[in-house]
């Protein structure tokens, strides 16, 4: 059977356009049916590739998606990945890159391990987001690494009344809450002051920006756990973004209700990197004097 890998490239640099075109030579020469999305091949100026129109069945079948840019492109091609059910592995050609499993350097090395199929695969919890009216859920959304309730008005403050496991626990003035995975905790959870949590916890992360309350701390809620924030007519209306991508309004007296979604995110993983590491690393964290564990 005839091997199929998906590319996905954010073409409007040229360092990563020619990084896209390098890996999508070296696949096809070793025999690997290659598909981009039709506009990004027009980009690189490429024959010989199949052309997606960007659809959820752009990576059916395939093999991988492989993504080169940063953690936006990679949260682009995570809803195709997802829609199919098949890896995703991220080069990270960006600036921080959380989500990627490899630096720009690594290029070469990581498609000879896709091309040995030598990768594991590891699973990412996601988020199943529902906005409710009327006792109606009228939109079903989903997020790998958070969903955010966010006032409309920039001028005014949203209400918000959150619940969780069904009890209510506070009302919140504020500029909105992150409900975030482990996943999403280094990404706007952790902007807005939330914690850093491994991603192999599961776990919900409920972080608020700038709340006006005497108990407005960013919580960590157990994976089987629904979040709801409740939009009161006292404040203005209210905007969902998931993943910063996804975007509808929520009106005054709607819900939204937050939970572990049905269908993970596959991560293909060609490095055996602790976690602590890329921390250190992405944020450049200061290290120097560390003796390591003392020996028993």
């Amino acid at each position: 059977m005839t091997r199929s890998v998906l590319v996905v490239a954010h073409t409007g640099r040229a360092v990563i356009t020619d990084a896209a075109r390098h890996a999508i030579h070296r696949l096809q020469d070793a025999g690997v049916h290659v598909r981009a999305l039709g506009e990004e091949v027009s980009d690189m100026g490429l024959t010989g590739v199949e052309l997606c129109d960007g659809g959820a069945g752009s990576a059916a079948d395939a093999e991988l998606v492989l993504v080169l840019g940063g953690d936006g492109s990679i949260l682009r091609a995570a809803e195709l990945a997802r829609a199919a059910a098949v890896p995703l592995l991220g080069v990270n050609l960006g600036r921080v890159g959380f989500l990627a499993e490899a630096e720009s350097e690594d290029l070469d090395q990581t498609l000879d391990r896709v091309l040995d199929r030598d990768y594991t695969v590891e699973e990412r919890l996601t988020l199943a987001v529902d906005v409710v009216e009327d006792g109606r859920v009228v939109h079903a959304g989903w997020a790998l690494n958070e969903c955010s309730v966010e006032k409309a008005a920039r001028e005014r403050l949203v209400e918000l009344v959150v619940e969780i496991d069904g009890r209510p626990l506070s009302r919140w003035g504020c500029d909105g809450v992150v409900a975030a995975t482990p996943t999403g905790s280094t990404a706007y959870a952790f902007s807005a002051g939330g914690p850093v949590v491994w991603p192999t916890v599961e776990a919900l992360l409920v972080v608020p920006i700038s709340a006006h309350a005497l108990f407005a701390r960013p919580l960590v809620a157990a994976p089987t756990s629904v979040v709801a924030l409740e939009v009161l007519p006292s404040g203005t209306t209210a905007v969902l973004a998931c993943d910063g991508r996804r975007t509808r309004a929520v009106p005054h007296r709607a819900r939204v209700e937050v939970r572990r979604g049905s269908d993970p995110v596959l991560l293909a993983r060609t490095q055996d990197k602790p976690f602590t590491d890329t921390l250190v690393r992405k944020f450049g964290l200061p290290v120097e004097g560390w003796r390591g564990a003392r020996e028993r």
